[in-house]
């Protein structure tokens, strides 16, 4: 009898627990939600600028930037040691 009302007794504490966890769980759920959508709605829009078109000297000194990324990349390899290139 002792071990039918003790194992009743887990049975009843077990049921309770996972009842109160999902009780838990659910409020963290809604907290969730409401917190992100509140960070939405705080989420501050950037201010639309006009497009400013580029100029031709504009133009030639990104293309002057690039060429001179590309040889500083070309000459790092071209220079290690690891890099296998050929003198022809």
């Amino acid at each position: 009898m002792v071990r039918f009302l003790s194992s009743m007794f887990v049975e009843i504490v077990t049921e309770c627990l996972i009842r109160y966890i999902d009780m838990v769980m659910m409020s963290l759920e809604r907290l969730v939600v409401n917190l992100k959508s509140k960070l939405r709605s705080l989420k501050l829009k950037k201010p639309d600028y006009d497009k400013i078109e580029k100029s031709e000297s504009m133009r030639v000194e990104i293309r002057s930037r690039k060429a001179r990324k590309l040889v500083e990349e070309t000459l790092k390899i071209a220079d290690s040691p690891k890099s296998r290139t050929y003198a022809f």
